[in-house]
C-alpha cells in the first residue's frame, strides 16, 4: 500500500522517519527490517557502494546500520530502532543501485531485533500522516521537484 507525491513513492504500512528518510517495516515474527525512502534514493541518486554492519552488531536507534555512497552523498543510514542485527542485506552490499531500483523490497538495509519496539517507533509516522509530512518535505525542498527512478526501477 502506498501513496505517490510528486512521483514519490510513499509506503503508508510502514513506519517512516521523515527526516532521515528511513522506514522500518514490522515482520510478524517482531523482527524490523529498515530500508531508505524513494526520497533518499532520488536526492543521493545512483547509489556506488554501500557498507552494511553484519549481524550480531548491536545498534542504537538513530544510529548507522550502513553508509551509503552515491555521486552526490555519502552518508549514514540511521536505524529508527535499536537491538541486534540479524540479517543484512548481502545484494545491496554487492550492488548499492538496488536501493535505487528498489527502496522498498529488494533493497532493504538490515533487520534488526528491536529492544524497545514500542517506544523507538513513537517518533515515526504511517499512512495519511506519513504521506502529508513527506509532500510538506517534497514541496519545501529545493533540490527535488519529483522523485526519480533509474532503469529497472520496481516504482516506475
Amino acid at each position: 500500500m502506498s501513496q505517490r507525491v510528486h512521483n514519490c513513492v510513499i509506503p503508508t504500512d510502514r513506519h517512516l522517519d521523515v527526516e532521515e528518510h528511513v522506514w522500518a517495516k514490522v515482520d510478524d515474527d517482531g523482527v524490523v527490517t529498515i530500508g531508505m525512502t524513494d526520497i533518499a534514493q532520488s536526492l543521493a541518486k545512483k547509489f556506488l557502494h554501500a557498507h552494511l554492519k553484519g549481524p550480531g552488531t548491536e545498534v542504537e536507534k538513530g544510529k548507522s546500520v550502513a553508509t551509503v555512497e552515491s555521486s552526490k552523498y555519502v552518508g549514514p543510514v540511521k536505524t529508527p530502532v535499536g537491538g541486534e542485527i540479524v540479517e543484512s542485506n548481502e545484494g545491496v552490499g554487492d550492488d548499492a543501485s538496488l536501493i535505487n531500483r528498489s527502496p522498498y523490497e529488494d533493497g532493504w538495509i538490515a533487520k534488526i531485533e528491536a529492544d524497545n519496539l514500542d517506544d523507538d517507533l513513537e517518533g515515526t509516522l504511517m499512512g495519511d500522516e506519513a504521506v502529508e509530512a513527506y509532500r510538506e518535505v517534497i514541496e519545501g525542498h529545493d533540490q527535488l521537484e519529483e522523485c526519480e527512478h533509474i532503469e529497472g526501477s520496481d516504482l516506475e
